[in-house]
């Protein structure tokens, strides 16, 4: 039988590898990515896949070349990076959604990169400061992997059975984000801080720091019509009839 060699594509990270450490395979700030093949369709439509929410995260591993690299490695931005690129080479560049009753047409090309000071990332080791405008109280926090975002999902599950009717998404992200409150690095002082001293103002500017800041693919468009969207990345973002 002869030896089937698949095309692949080298992916540039938003982060460049900057947020990665030196002996992770990541810190070269670049994937090389396979060409989807009828194996990864069928993990897109992988029922069991799809009913625990990992669908996505299995196409990337599979589509992953270098096998030592670990999904929940990533941090949102390079992951939501691979995807844009993994859609590109599938299925082509042209992404048709249906806008107010209106077919529209996006070029998954001209999705950019967010531009970001990248030296503010040097030697890091992924932990900043951020001192809130209202209370001058000194934040340090992380950006967020795919191993924070799992501890995350197990916390709010267990929440949810507790308490079917609570919502606790945002201040439970902010407890897993922070890693000292003034210098004070224990759990019981972040947590406390963000369920009692932690005024709405300042956790707004909070979030929007993180968001200027965090290595990100730029997923706003503006359409034809003038209005500005923002492309979602989902199941349907790969296979509209799946």
């Amino acid at each position: 039988m002869s030896e089937f060699k698949f095309p692949t594509e080298e992916v540039e990270l938003p982060s460049k590898g900057l947020l990665y450490s030196k002996d992770n395979p990541l810190s070269s700030g670049k994937i090389e990515l396979k060409y989807m093949t009828a194996k990864e369709e069928d993990i897109l439509t992988n029922q069991s896949y799809i009913q625990k929410g990992t669908v996505l995260d299995k196409l990337l591993q599979s589509l992953i070349v270098n096998k030592d690299i670990k999904i929940d490695d990533l941090f949102v931005g390079d992951k939501n990076a691979l995807f844009v690129a993994a859609r590109i080479l599938g299925y082509g560049k042209d992404y048709k959604v249906t806008i107010a009753g209106k077919e529209e047409n996006i070029d998954l090309t001209q999705l950019e990169h967010k531009k970001i000071d990248l030296n503010f990332f040097e030697n890091t080791n992924n932990r900043f400061t951020y001192k809130l405008e209202h209370t001058g109280t000194v934040l340090e926090f992380k950006l967020l992997n795919g191993h924070d975002d799992k501890k995350i999902d197990r916390e709010l599950a267990g929440l949810k059975k507790i308490s079917p009717n609570s919502s606790s998404e945002l201040t439970t992200r902010l407890k897993h984000m922070i890693v000292s409150v003034d210098g004070d690095e224990e759990t019981k002082t972040i947590r406390e801080f963000v369920d009692n001293y932690f005024l709405a103002r300042d956790a707004r500017s909070f979030r929007e720091h993180i968001r200027n800041i965090q290595p990100d693919v730029d997923l706003s468009v503006v359409l034809d019509s003038g209005e500005e969207v923002t492309v979602p990345i989902g199941l349907n973002f790969f296979w509209p009839d799946a």
